[in-house]
């Protein structure tokens, strides 16, 4: 029977890296909950195992369930009967399965009825539900909204919410308003406070994805005459309550099976989530983060079928009698395929760990014990790295994704443009991957300064003392010289001191870090794992990302800042 954890040999590898037993051990915190709970794990063994078993009925479901109602889904899509969203049928059938397998809240804590999962496997999960149906995964992937809740929530409201997700009820995230997009700051749906202190929201919210969920977490003003950021606040709305209306849902041009809608609040009660005026300041920031992560385990898992989709079809597609497969510039389309493919993956699943080495750390401080000062400058470091390494993910594999998808049709090729194949609509799912939960163009201005302050410098320094197997000793010579040329380059423009110059710039830079991070990645991975297909993506990368940054190099060396006036459109 078709599995899609278990017919893929990365995924157990990435899972096995050593650094989860760190995570693991943190997460469980000596494993105490094992009196307690009969499926907890008594050590770390244990619990890795725990992991795949639940990854493996998720390969199960996606593979048997899931990605044979893709196309259904697809076709008939949700619609809106008395301002309420109707799934389509087989999309009931995914989450029946979802919730009868207990795969909602799977990274809460036992005692809200969660699986206690690290953020990694968790993260895996959705790769793996991406590949089987992408707009399926805005569905079951917004479970991580609860996240949110649990950090900001208090004790009441984490036993009141938290279970019902467990449970198998949906979230969504209301953040986005007809004059409020990427500049969340000018947010103005309006919250009240009634004598009694319950809060009221009133206004529009739009572009919600899977907006008639069971449980919102919603940004709203609550400081009457603000105007930007620090009259914000973060609500949580109990679609128990009412008080909200579905008014459309928007007509996508892919991820059709998740509604995208506009919602009318007409005084609909809500609770106030943390402290009044933190909404985007902290809360926000906090969901964003979270939410690219889950956005760059969708792009990877379009990424998957999308190479699979063009691996089967060259393969069996006969011109000129033999397979296309053996022409040159059909199987060099594929190999850059699967080097960009798993460069996303490697980096994908790095990011996740260094979040979940700061997130153990910080729920530890949550439960009121001490971090040791040791333990503190671990969390300061991890939390770093993972701030510089989710727009980076985010941007790229979201890049990547779409480029996968385009060429997946461009090896179909005039077949690629019908409906008869699936490779159609992965193409139209991977288009948003790159603009929702901040476009690339965002997440260069979230990454840049993790390019200006050495971040990305210090950890290609770090990936070139590790290890490297004799075979990719000369790719790792190649990235060493590369990461020479590229902190010249930093230099040089950190030099100018000129903001306007530095923020041109930013792209290059963000993506030649990008470049030679994930290649060093895939040189380490393919060491430790002895994985002969990542020692070929790391070949074939090592030459992508040479050539990339080779080509800004030579755009740096050959611009001044005045220059940028050419770029200006009037």
């Amino acid at each position: 029977m078709a599995n899609f954890y278990t017919d893929n040999p990365d995924l157990k590898n990435h899972l096995s890296h050593p650094l989860m037993q760190k995570i693991v051990d943190l997460k469980e915190r000596g494993y105490s909950d094992a009196d307690n709970f009969d499926y907890a794990p008594r050590d770390f063994e244990d619990a890795m195992d725990n992991y795949d078993k639940v990854l493996d009925i998720v390969g199960d479901i996606c593979a048997n369930t899931i990605a044979p109602n893709a196309e259904s889904v697809d076709h008939q899509g949700p619609r809106v009967e008395n301002n309420r969203v109707i799934y389509a049928d087989a999309t009931f059938e995914n989450l029946d399965a979802c919730r009868k397998a207990g795969l909602m809240g799977m990274a809460m804590p036992r005692r809200f009825g969660g699986l206690n999962f690290p953020i990694t496997p968790y993260i895996m999960a959705a790769d793996i539900v991406s590949r089987a149906d992408t707009g399926f995964e805005n569905l079951w992937g917004l479970q991580d909204c609860v996240e949110t809740l649990y950090e900001f929530g208090n004790e009441e409201q984490r036993d009141k919410y938290i279970p019902r997700v467990c449970e198998g009820e949906t979230m969504s995230m209301d953040l986005t308003e007809p004059d409020a997009g990427s500049d969340l700051q000018s947010v103005m749906l309006k919250a009240t406070q009634d004598p009694d202190g319950t809060w009221r929201l009133n206004g529009v919210k739009r572009f919600i994805t899977n907006g008639d969920s069971d449980i919102h977490l919603v940004l709203a003003r609550s400081e009457e005459g603000t105007r930007d950021g620090r009259g914000l606040s973060m609500f949580i709305y109990d679609k128990r309550d009412g008080g909200v209306d579905v008014r459309r849902i928007e007509n996508k041009m892919g991820i059709k099976g998740s509604p995208t809608c506009e919602l009318t609040y007409k005084n609909a009660k809500a609770e106030l989530c943390g402290s009044r005026r933190l909404g985007l300041i902290k809360y926000v920031m906090a969901l964003m983060n979270g939410a690219r992560l889950g956005i760059a385990a969708q792009s990877v898992g379009v990424s998957e079928i999308a190479y699979r989709e063009a691996l089967a079809y060259a393969n069996e597609r006969q011109q000129f009698g033999k397979a296309i497969i053996t022409f040159p510039a059909v199987y060099e389309m594929l190999s850059v395929m699967k080097a960009k493919l798993d460069a996303s993956r490697a980096l994908l699943y790095e990011t996740s760990r260094f979040v979940d080495v700061y997130k153990a750390y910080e729920d530890v401080e949550r439960d009121g014990t001490k971090l040791t000062k040791e333990q503190k400058d671990d969390l300061k470091k991890y939390r770093r790295l993972a701030d510089a390494c989710t727009p980076l993910v985010k941007g790229l594999a979201s890049e990547y994704c779409n480029q996968n998808a385009y060429d997946c049709i461009q090896i179909h090729g005039g077949s690629g443009f019908m409906k008869d194949y699936a490779c159609e609509r992965v193409y139209r799912d991977a288009r948003i991957t790159s603009i929702y939960e901040g476009t690339t163009q965002l997440q260069v201005v979230a990454a840049i300064r993790h390019v200006t302050t050495g971040t990305y410098s210090a950890m290609m320094e770090d990936y070139a003392s590790q290890p490297v197997s004799d075979e990719l000793k000369p790719v790792a010579d190649t990235l060493s010289a590369l990461a020479a040329k590229y902190n010249e380059a930093v230099e040089k423009i950190n030099a100018v001191a000129d903001t306007t110059y530095t923020d041109f710039m930013a792209r290059r830079l963000v993506e030649m870090a990008g470049n030679i991070v994930m290649s060093w990645l895939l040189v380490t991975d393919a060491t430790r794992y002895l994985s002969e297909s990542m020692t070929r993506s790391a070949k074939v990368y090592s030459k992508i990302a040479q050539a990339e940054v080779e080509k800004h190099l030579e755009f740096i060396a050959n611009f001044t800042p005045d220059q940028i006036e050419l770029y200006k459109q009037a």
